[in-house]
């Protein structure tokens, strides 16, 4: 057999053997590797994953301890006794039946004897659920009960005080707290809304206040008016920029826009009906709108 013609298929060059060299290194580093490495995976426990172990078995703990313990019975009416609780407290369905019949002719049983003698449970029975039947008290303290007459007439009171009305506009917090159904967050409401507004110029704004009732509101108006200050200072609808527009309380970027758009194509606006005009525009406010515009 000529093997020199297989020795072409053996010759490598330099490079090729420094190769071929570099690779069995790394397969013999790679099987040591696996041979001296350990792949156990440890779980690795944390003080906080212990604690919530423990917890956890002190709760299931409990819950079989609540499961052992006996239920507790309250005190109850024997006269209303269900079918149920007959059955829970040891009652036959016979006995059950009687008390039932008994209950059917409009009658009551007014004590541990005569609901043996309607039922017809035997005395160990009697002494073990005795002890919780509950009577009304009128029952247990006849002889002693009696109605007491109360003297419900009316007591007038006399209107000696004048009511002073103040202005809502010059109102401290005091003076808001002292009207029933108003607090100390209520009327800190109040008094930022006027200072949102600037001023109140109708107590129909204190509707817009979150949190106070009809009722509230009207203890309000008993005690309160409006004042506007001559102060006030209006804005000129028609000379007003879209940024001191939109600044207004009850006109967003959106209306303001519109209004000044529809202003630089129709002209001045001469009163609230021409504004009114604008959509969007909210109509149920425009009295209130009104008496802070001028035109």
């Amino acid at each position: 057999m000529n093997f020199k013609s297989l020795n072409k298929y053996f010759y490598f060059t330099k490079q090729q053997r420094i190769g071929i060299f570099m690779l069995f290194i790394i397969m013999i580093g790679l099987q040591l590797f696996y041979f001296l490495s350990d792949f156990n995976i440890s779980e690795v426990k944390s003080s906080e994953k212990e604690e919530w172990l423990a917890l956890q078995s002190e709760i299931d703990q409990e819950k079989l301890t609540n499961k052992k313990a006996k239920p507790i019975n309250y005190p109850f009416n024997p006269n209303f006794i269900s079918d149920y609780k007959g059955y829970k407290l040891g009652m036959s369905v016979e006995e059950i039946d009687r008390l039932m019949a008994f209950r059917k002719e409009n009658k009551y049983v007014n004590s541990a004897e005569e609901f043996q003698k309607v039922t017809g449970v035997s005395d160990s029975l009697l002494n073990v659920i005795s002890p919780l039947f509950k009577f009304p008290d009128w029952k247990q303290n006849k002889n002693n009960y009696s109605i007491e007459k109360k003297d419900f007439s009316i007591k007038s009171f006399s209107k000696n005080e004048r009511v002073e009305i103040l202005d809502i506009n010059q109102a401290t917090k005091e003076d808001l707290m002292k009207i029933y159904g108003i607090g100390e967050g209520l009327s800190t409401r109040i008094l930022n809304q006027k200072e949102i507004l600037g001023t109140f110029v109708s107590m129909e704004q204190l509707k817009d206040v979150w949190g106070l009732s009809p009722e509230v509101i009207s203890e309000l108006n008993s005690h309160f008016k409006v004042v506007i200050p001559s102060s006030l200072k209006k804005i000129n609808v028609n000379e007003a920029s879209l940024k001191e527009l939109a600044q207004f309380s009850y006109f967003k970027y959106g209306l303001a826009k519109q209004i000044v758009t529809y202003r630089s194509m129709n002209g001045n606006f001469n009163n609230i009906e021409d504004l009114i005009k604008i959509k969007d525009f909210p109509v149920e406010k425009a009295k209130i709108i009104s008496l802070y515009l001028e035109f």
